[in-house]
């Protein structure tokens, strides 16, 4: 049933962070359909000055701490859907989740963090049941590209064979981008938070630990931690950072799907690599720095020397020459190989995340009218309807190869 219309579709929160400003770009020029819109964040200075910059000084901003719930509780009364870019989400993201469950707001955002998805599952899942909202995790690059990739695969294996693949792979063929500062922080809080709580470490090596408590899965998955040689596909393949998040939302989708890919289903994502010794050097170095900023004085050094700091990231030209192609291998019943490939045509985590993002955002609010309240991932609250909308406006497309 569709819900109430309040004065806007989509409020932006967070506009003016790094991938906020780029979303504000974005939704300025697509015009491909009628939507209302409006800006919030914390600076009321930094939202003048954006719109200013973007020519829509008639465009609608609310100022709002992401600590002050009434002030979070007023945006969630105007818009159907609330968007969220303020991240580290474990640091920042806890109360504005609330706020929207409270009043049966939608909402989606851009965390990568496992351990706070499932604290907030832990919290509100039923309360958001109950009041009808229904919230997105994981909506740009972590991890639309994987869930639908996943999701476009077994629609295929069961039409073609009558059953869902029993393993699929994802290898990440090509990658260009820069990470941001923000995507930088929210790694380092992880990897803090796990060196205060041993018992987080255990949590995030689960596979299935976003599936829920009754969920009927317990095949063990490949976790790749090294460099190794793929006979079956004849690549070389090394860890894949994103992996962490993806894989976990992908089983979440399994079990939100009713287990339509299946109660044995194995899936595992890794890079790509010519040769071995390249492969190899990017999973030393990716492990050196793992180990480096799991060490607390070492990652404070990292943050305030190295590394990007939130508000920084790629330039504009960066944007526009990154890309990214990711090819799913699935196993299908009657042994063949079917392979299907989601590729993007711009920086992932920026520039091609920011419409993503958006385009997930519309799709919630004039799509799903049958979604009932709860924690969905992007493959099962939208499915086609979100390839479909990537495909016509966002530049990343989900396809059989």
């Amino acid at each position: 049933m569709r819900k109430e219309k309040k004065e806007f579709d989509l409020m932006l929160y967070g506009a003016t962070s790094f991938v906020g400003q780029i979303m504000v770009a974005y939704l300025k020029q697509f015009s491909q359909e009628e939507f209302t819109w409006a800006i919030a964040g914390r600076d009321e200075g930094k939202l003048k000055a954006l719109k200013q910059e973007h020519g829509l000084t008639e465009l609608e901003h609310f100022v709002a701490d992401a600590s002050d719930e009434a002030a979070l509780t007023q945006l969630c009364k105007k818009a159907n859907v609330i968007i969220s870019t303020v991240g580290p989400y474990a640091l920042y993201g806890e109360t504005l989740v609330r706020a929207c469950v409270q009043t049966g707001t939608d909402y989606c955002d851009l965390t990568g963090e496992p351990q706070w998805i499932r604290a907030m599952l832990d919290k509100y899942e039923e309360q958001a049941k109950a009041s009808g909202a229904r919230i997105v995790n994981c909506a740009g690059f972590d991890s639309i590209p994987s869930d639908l990739g996943v999701y476009m695969s077994q629609r295929m294996a069961i039409e073609k064979t009558g059953n869902p693949a029993s393993q699929i792979k994802m290898r990440v063929y090509k990658l260009k981008g820069a990470a941001s500062g923000g995507t930088v922080a929210s790694l380092l809080n992880v990897l803090k938070e796990a060196g205060e709580n041993p018992s987080l470490k255990k949590l995030l090596v689960n596979p299935y630990v976003l599936c829920g408590s009754d969920h009927p899965f317990s095949l063990r998955q490949k976790n790749h931690k090294k460099a190794e040689f793929d006979e079956a596909l004849g690549i070389w393949t090394m860890p894949f950072v994103m992996a962490a998040i993806n894989e976990r939302i992908v089983h979440r989708s399994n079990a939100l799907l009713n287990g339509l890919y299946g109660k044995e289903f194995r899936y595992d994502e890794a890079m790509s690599a010519k040769k071995g010794s390249a492969a190899w050097m990017a999973t030393l170095g990716l492990g050196a720095f793992v180990a480096a900023a799991s060490i607390g004085p070492v990652r404070n050094l990292l943050a305030k020397y190295v590394l990007p700091k939130p508000g920084e990231g790629p330039s504009p030209e960066a944007q526009e020459k990154g890309m990214f192609d990711m090819r799913f291998y699935a196993t299908l019943s009657d042994g063949q190989t079917q392979v299907v490939q989601v590729t993007g045509d711009k920086d992932p985590g920026y520039g091609s995340t920011a419409k993503m993002l958006s385009q997930a955002a519309l799709c919630l609010a004039k799509d799903t009218d049958d979604l009932a309240g709860g924690f969905w991932t992007p493959a099962s609250a939208m499915g086609d309807a979100l390839i479909t909308r990537l495909s016509d406006h966002a530049g990343v497309v989900v396809k059989p190869m």
